[in-house]
């Protein structure tokens, strides 16, 4: 195991265990066999912790000697069983005279055949007979089992004979599999000895395809499972993509197919050159490194590094932080990168593998095959149907070549053949300064950045393969770089190669009813590599500690001109790079009714050019967050923005044209409401203020009407539409007004779990409120079923009377979420009087936590404040909540000491959200309210 004596008798010494347990037999009774098992337990136990702990100070005190951990966590489990099987022997079931058919080897199999063991891993083990299964071979299998049953260990086992194991093997992978790693721990070591020989034979021999086969299906299926990626921020240490299973799968295909003994044969057996070994070595011991501490620290055999586990991780495993990035992110970066280590060793592998078949296949077959005239294509050659080099200095005469691979490969549709990465991945110091200047190169990559084709393909291939991040240096600065929130489901790079390919899909048209107007302007923008290079270049800046709006703008100002980019496009890139977020922030932050909103927009933006774009690159920003980010709401929100700005681009906006609006909206609402008699209809128009006119489609203005008018006396009318299409379902509310009643529908979703995104507010000239309130499920869906909307209404109607509390309801209904306690959100209150003509825009920053929406209502309530419209956005663990407000007697808040009074309550609000949404003592609060 590669553990010198000395290191290893620390963590468990054979000679002091044994002289322990033969202290038990002989100070207990012989014929009190459950006290004489409960001695043994007790002396194994303390060997256990004792043993462990040892193992875990090394491993936080060393340099991430991760399969020194496992291999001498491997080390104490192989002594305890060896000594428990001396003790059952001798003490327990002693064989005086042992018969031929009375003999025992154990074996470890599977994980723990290999040598290393993680502090939860499940124990294998084979108990190998000669013949069948003997009475004294029983009684010792099943009084060592429960020992190791009593010590906590999962034990996985099997009691078989040598051609029970060949039988076996040969029907099933999963077993053939757990044999093939099978290693000797103790007993009869001539039985062990036979039972390999005919594996050898008898299985193995002559199946080495099936065996290859079956197993890379596996991983594929298993990296389904766990997620596609290896760029997942919770990534599965074991099963995922780049993780210890996959360096297993190597191993074991190299000892089926080799016949290696360990890995560092490898190297005699041509697979991996020396270099490529010492990856192999370092990936090892620290994927070892993080699995041993992932279950130090839990307490159980948990294999994905969870938000809530990484930062203490990256502390026990002495990470710090250095350059703008926060210890936990450094140490979570140093896992992707030794995932795509991972992922190079496998596709070298494969490459290998793949000769080697063609060698073996008959000499007149090969002769024929070289007979054919291969097909060439710009110097590449074709084989089996994929592009590869013609010789192994193919790189090294013209490095412009390794860009053009991948250009040839997207303009044909190829796949890259395995020896072509492989020679790539051995030539990447050919990607240098000289080839970055290279005209043809540049020209090459941006033709494959904006293809017509399948360009994320391709530059996920130049990615995997080293290229794209020495090619474009600050792209190799965000590789494998993950940003610590629950927002961002993908590292950087991985959330930019995923943001080319939709923008391609959206160009293509496909899924042209999730994002039918991005795919319409992006047949008419002018400069389609402007738009490409702007969703490349969106977030390249990130992990660094100016912000990377700012420094992603003045790498493009460089790396475009390179490219071959006109000082317009240029300039263009730099300022959508710069601006990327704007968009989505004031559709899901501000008031779109508001024409001040739009107003300042347009001034930012000022042309529809830079319009159609940022409106693309904001849609294939947020749909490349990772799932379920996207929404319909979220879409229709850009929608209106986009038209409401176009519009004033195109001619402008004017208190004129603000009268002519409300006077059509009216006229409009007339002529659906020709039921009606005049007098009611006259009446109804001189209900509601302009804002009101203003804000809401002939449609929805309709409805109200006839709510309003069907309402008759019911103290309270709700109407909930669901909108699936927009992922929304809206309630509409029509009651006598009162203060705080917003903060009380808050709190009834809230109590439900479902969540505000946004709400407009309006109270009637007459003094009736008219709420309208878009909900979503935790999910972020639409609410359909009508079971759901009953149970919704009813709980409004018992919050409203006082019924039910919701503070109490919220906390009842909440489960503690331990990865949101994993962050801290610095809590933030702005105030601005600028962002509205007529009302205070208030926007919270902070934790996201159930209830919060209800509590920072309630606290604008006690402030004397009216909601005129909120709007909810939740990133991730953060939540950004806006309100605009007025005072009670309609006017903005601009009296410094009510400012400070507010951010005071609102940062209490944010600090404990139910506390503040309990009612306060009358007495207390009117001192409050008096002071202030």
């Amino acid at each position: 195991m590669g553990r010198s004596l000395p290191s290893l008798l620390e963590i468990a010494d054979p000679e002091a265990i044994r002289t322990k347990l033969d202290t038990v037999a002989l100070a207990r009774p012989k014929d009190d066999e459950l006290a004489l098992r409960r001695g043994v337990v007790e002396v194994l136990k303390s060997v256990l912790l004792d043993g462990r702990a040892r193992a875990r100070e090394r491993l936080e005190q060393g340099a991430h000697r991760g399969r020194a951990c496992a291999e001498s966590l491997c080390y104490l489990q192989d002594t305890i069983i060896k000594e428990l099987y001396t003790f059952a022997t001798r003490y327990a079931f002693p064989a005086a005279n042992p018969s031929e058919a009375e003999r025992i080897a154990i074996a470890a199999v599977g994980g723990y055949g290999r040598g290393t063991l993680a502090p939860g891993s499940d124990i294998d083990l084979l108990f190998l007979l000669p013949y069948k299964q003997t009475p004294w071979g029983e009684s010792v299998v099943e009084y060592m089992l429960y020992v190791l049953w009593d010590l906590g260990l999962k034990v996985g086992h099997s009691t078989r004979s040598i051609a029970d194991c060949i039988r076996l093997s040969r029907e099933d992978f999963t077993i053939r599999t757990a044999l093939l790693e099978a290693r000797f721990i103790y007993g009869d070591s001539a039985l062990f000895d036979d039972l390999e020989a005919r594996f050898d034979a008898e299985v193995v021999k002559g199946t080495a395809n099936e065996f290859v086969d079956a197993k890379l299906a596996e991983r594929d299926t298993r990296h389904t499972r766990a997620g596609e990626s290896r760029y997942l921020v919770e990534p599965n240490v074991k099963e995922g993509k780049g993780g210890i299973r996959d360096l297993n799968t190597l191993f074991w295909i190299g000892k089926y197919v080799y016949r290696v003994k360990q890995p560092s044969d490898l190297v005699k057996a041509g697979v991996f050159t020396k270099e490529e070994y010492q990856t192999f070595r370092k990936a090892e011991d620290f994927l070892w490194a993080v699995r041993c501490e992932l279950h130090f620290l839990t307490g159980r055999a948990e294999e994905r590094i969870t938000f809530d586990l990484q930062t203490e991780m990256a502390r026990r495993l002495g990470y710090q932080g250095h350059r703008g990035l926060i210890a936990v992110e450094r140490f979570m970066k140093h896992y992707f990168l030794v995932a795509k280590d991972v992922g190079d060793l496998t596709r070298i592998f494969c490459a290998v593998l793949e000769e080697q078949e063609k060698k073996k296949k008959p000499s007149i077959g090969r002769f024929m095959q070289a007979m054919r005239r291969k097909k060439v294509i710009r110097g590449f050659r074709l084989e089996s149907g994929r592009l590869d080099v013609t010789n192994v200095n193919f790189f090294e005469k013209d490095p412009v070549n390794i860009i053009r691979l991948f250009h040839v490969a997207d303009q044909h549709g190829l796949d890259i053949h395995p020896d072509a990465l492989k020679l790539l991945t051995r030539s990447l110091k050919l990607v240098d300064a000289s080839l970055r200047k290279n005209e043809e190169a540049n020209r090459l990559f941006l033709e494959i950045l904006a293809s017509k084709k399948t360009p994320e393909i391709t530059l996920r291939w130049m990615n995997e393969a080293g290229v794209l991040g020495r090619f474009v240096p600050d792209f190799g600065r965000i590789v494998a770089l993950m940003q610590f929130n629950m927002y961002h489901h993908y590292t950087a790079d991985e959330h930019l190669l995923r943001a080319i390919g939709i923008l391609s899909e959206v160009e293509r048209g496909q899924a042209v009813e999730e994002y039918p107007l991005a795919h319409e302007l992006m047949g008419k923008v002018k400069s389609r590599n402007a738009v490409y290079m702007s969703v490349f270049l969106h977030d390249i800046a990130k992990g660094r500690d100016e912000d990377h709006s700012d420094a992603g703008a003045g790498i493009a100002r460089r790396l475009c001109p390179r490219l071959g980019m006109s000082p317009g496009e240029t300039e263009t890139v730099a300022w959508l790079v710069q601006n990327h977020l704007v968009m989505s922030d004031v559709a899901q932050r501000r008031d779109i009714a508001d024409p001040r909103t739009v107003r300042d927009f347009a001034n930012l933006v000022q042309s529809p050019e830079r319009l159609k774009m940022l409106y693309i690159l904001t849609v294939v920003d947020i749909k490349a967050v990772g799932p379920g980010v996207w929404n319909g709401w979220k879409g229709q929100l850009l929608r209106q923005l986009y038209f409401e700005t176009e519009a004033v681009l195109q001619g402008g906006d004017s208190a004129v044209n603000r009268k002519t609006r409300v006077a059509e909206a009216k006229e409009k609402l007339a002529e659906r409401l020709a039921d009606w008699s005049k007098p009611a209809r006259d009446r109804y128009m001189t209900r509601h203020a302009d804002g009101y006119w203003l804000s809401l489609d002939t449609d929805t203005l309709e409805r109200h009407a006839r709510l309003i008018q069907g309402a008759g006396d019911d103290p309270l009318t709700i109407y909930a539409e669901p909108e699936p299409a927009r992922d929304v379902t809206q309630l509409t509310l029509y009651t006598q007004d009162h203060p705080g009643l917003f903060a009380r529908f808050a709190g009834a979703c809230a109590a439900l779990g479902m969540n505000i995104v946004d709400a407009k507010i309006f109270t009637t000239r007459d003094g009736m409120a008219l709420d309208m309130l878009w909900v979503q499920d935790p999910e972020g869906l639409a609410i359909s079923e009508q079971r759901r909307i009953i149970r919704l209404e009813e709980m409004i109607r018992k919050v409203l009377a006082g019924e039910i509390s919701a503070p109490d309801a919220i906390e009842s209904r909440t489960r503690r979420e331990r990865r949101a306690e994993a962050f801290s959100v610095a809590p933030q209150v702005f105030i601005d009087n600028e962002a509205s003509d007529d009302y205070t825009v208030i926007e919270v920053n902070g934790l996201d936590r159930p209830g919060l929406v209800h509590a920072l209502a309630r606290a604008l309530f006690h402030l004397g404040l009216t909601i005129g419209s909120a709007h909810i956005t939740t990133y991730g663990e953060r939540a950004v909540d806006v309100f605009y407000v007025k005072d009670v007697i309609g006017h903005k808040v601009t009296n410094a000491n009510k400012k400070k009074a507010v951010e005071r309550h609102l940062l209490e609000a944010l600090a404990d959200p139910m506390a503040k949404a309990r009612p306060a003592k009358r007495a207390k609060r009117e001192e409050t309210v008096a002071a202030e």
